[in-house]
């Protein structure tokens, strides 16, 4: 009863923001609050179920947003034409150079098998850059200020939040095979470090997604809202019930997000809950209590723990899928992997680690403050000011500083949950057999 209390409560805050300010900025919080769920239960099921401490969560969901450029966009024939085929040959000779490398490593053991290997693959990356520099140089001059890379594949957007997924669990494999033998705090530290080498090509690499010129105009999977205001029931809907026809539209469009968001977050907390009632869930959580305990018992900790990792970050892609679909562009520059990382720890430290349905109201209630923090603060100065006068120098630097309140609320509100509820807002229960 007290969990559907604080879901009922949530829906409220909802409610408020449509009767106080608008429905359509309800139901955009809204999204962006399903997108943020999501992405905690990835974190919840690295963090919650075996205790791995990941700070690169941004760098997963900017892999997620590359699927969104790389499926949905329609491919750019001239600079297919002007370097395609160079990059393609440069690719070969890495994958065949890397093929090399492990069979040299496997196969030789001689006191130089190390060294041999860093030669073999210096060289291949030398002879590949000889065709890669040429042709990415050839398509970033294709029209650099429309085009300048070779664009996608022309798919649906919604099959790149499938392929945002395998981006991000392909990653996660070639980060955990690297990093996670390593202690929590190193494995912090080098997961942050991967984050911003991912963050860092995404924004350089203009023959793959524009750099920091951006990819806009991505396609929808819901209707344009230009579209939906020539049609004749929407017109007739407006009409009737006293509002605009682009206030209806803008609606139906968010309200058809939402439902696309809703449905995938019931999918990733359906599974989510299922693999955490099973004995691999019970074996998980019995790594994460006592990692000793269960290698002596047979358990292959670091194979679970990289199983777990790819798992986690699989979902973090879907959402940074999402989250490029909702916005309707990629850019690069936005991914700030300190700011963004911190947000979602606090969503799954505030909704209560180890819970699923703890990280999904964490992932609510952090995100709705988190935008609502500014009319609030500029609400509670118009009323703490309310008796000085107009031109009174503290009050215009209150009122001014309302603008300010986001992380001072953050802070705030994960202070009051460690004290009052230091397990979070929905605490870890256990699952025995049933």
């Amino acid at each position: 009863m007290r969990n559907l209390l604080l879901f009922l409560l949530m829906a409220a805050l909802f409610a408020a923001v449509g009767f106080g300010q608008s429905w359509s900025l309800s139901l955009a919080i809204l999204n962006l609050c399903l997108i943020s769920a999501v992405m905690s239960l990835g974190v919840n099921i690295q963090w919650g179920y075996a205790g791995l401490l990941n700070v690169g969560i941004m760098g997963f969901v900017a892999l997620g947003g590359l699927a969104a450029v790389l499926v949905s966009m329609p491919p750019v024939t001239d600079a297919i034409n002007a370097g395609g085929g160079g990059v393609a040959i440069s690719a070969l000779i890495m994958l065949a150079t890397f093929a090399v490398m492990y069979m040299a490593n496997k196969h030789f053991h001689f006191f130089g098998r190390k060294l041999l290997v860093a030669v073999i693959g210096v060289a291949g990356l030398m002879f590949a850059r000889h065709f890669f520099g040429p042709a990415t140089d050839a398509i970033e001059s294709v029209d650099p200020a429309g085009t300048g890379n070779l664009g996608g594949l022309g798919l649906p957007i919604i099959v790149s939040w499938v392929v945002g997924g395998f981006f991000a669990a392909a990653a996660a494999w070639a980060v955990g095979k690297i990093s996670l033998g390593l202690r929590s705090d190193y494995l912090a530290i080098a997961t942050l470090g991967i984050s911003e080498i991912i963050v860092a090509v995404l924004k350089y690499e203009d023959w793959l997604t524009r750099g920091v010129k951006n990819v806009s105009g991505l396609p929808r999977p819901v209707p344009y809202e230009v579209n939906l205001q020539k049609e004749t029931w929407v017109i007739e809907f407006a009409a009737k019930h006293g509002f605009t026809v682009q206030e209806v539209s803008s609606l139906i469009v968010k309200g058809s997000y939402a439902l696309l968001f809703t449905i995938v977050l019931l999918i990733v907390l359906y599974l989510s809950e299922k693999a955490l009632r099973s004995p691999w869930g019970r074996m998980m959580r019995a790594i994460r209590d006592n990692e000793v305990a269960a290698e002596a018992m047979g358990k292959d900790v670091k194979g679970r723990h990289l199983q777990v990792f790819i798992l986690g970050s699989a979902v973090i892609g879907v959402a940074g899928a999402m989250l490029t679909t909702l916005d309707g562009q990629f850019t690069p520059a936005s991914y700030q992997p300190l700011r963004f990382t911190f947000l979602i720890w606090v969503m799954v430290i505030v909704g209560g680690s180890g819970n699923n349905w703890g990280a999904v109201l964490g992932g609510f209630v952090i995100w709705f403050f988190w935008i609502e923090a500014e009319p609030i603060g500029l609400w509670l100065m118009e009323f703490i000011t309310s008796g000085m006068a107009e031109d009174s120098a503290l009050r215009i630097h209150l009122i001014k500083s309302a603008a300010h309140m986001r992380l001072m609320t953050m802070g705030l509100v994960l202070l009051l949950v460690l004290r009052f509820t230091p397990r979070g807002l929905i605490p870890e229960r256990g699952y025995g057999r049933r």
